[in-house]
């Protein structure tokens, strides 16, 4: 465990990606703790700093109303390690963010992407991922088929006028607008 503290009245531990089977272990066991379900899995990317993505547990413990969040700060290269042994639901989340972010889970026993083709390529939720993506999906009627193509921008298809909408709202109504008279 690097840090412990508070947040909006909840836990928030930062934790090591090679501990977390222990950890996870000891706060669904522990009388104490009694985290027995998971919330759910995320992950956050920061690609300016060293250790790019962080990856974030939600856990509840039913029995003492109370809720604790894991943050696992670790490398592009790093893998983290699956806790579906602890908690099998974490079957899903940890697909979904190999999917999106490309973060691996070391011991995931079907480790393949959820939301995406099996084709696609790149990690949308990454930061560096471009808002187009790569490929325009669509179906030819000619081939009776989906085709992937690359994305193409034309600049024809944006009409900027560089007016603000209240001097485009008297333009598009036909009034005359202030600056018009003179």
């Amino acid at each position: 465990m690097l840090s412990a503290g508070y947040c909006r009245d909840e836990m928030v531990v930062e934790a090591v990606a090679p501990s977390l089977g222990d950890l996870f272990e000891f706060l669904r066991s522990d009388p104490a703790c009694r985290f027995t379900t998971l919330v759910d899995i995320t992950a956050v990317d920061f690609p300016d700093r060293e250790r790019r993505f962080v990856v974030v547990y939600h856990l509840l413990s039913m029995e003492h109303n109370s809720r604790i969040r894991i943050k696992v700060p670790i490398l592009e290269s790093e893998s983290v390690p699956s806790i579906m042994e602890v908690f099998p639901s974490a079957n899903w989340f940890e697909r979904e963010i190999f999917d999106m972010y490309g973060i691996r889970f070391s011991g995931h026993v079907d480790l393949r992407r959820l939301l995406t083709d099996y084709g696609f390529q790149g990690h949308p939720l990454r930061k560096d991922f471009p808002l187009t993506g790569y490929a325009e999906v669509r179906y030819d009627e000619v081939q009776k088929k989906v085709v992937y193509e690359p994305v193409k921008l034309v600049q024809e298809y944006r009409q900027f006028d560089f007016l603000s909408p209240w001097e485009g709202m008297a333009a598009m109504s036909g009034q005359k607008d202030a600056s018009d008279e003179g």
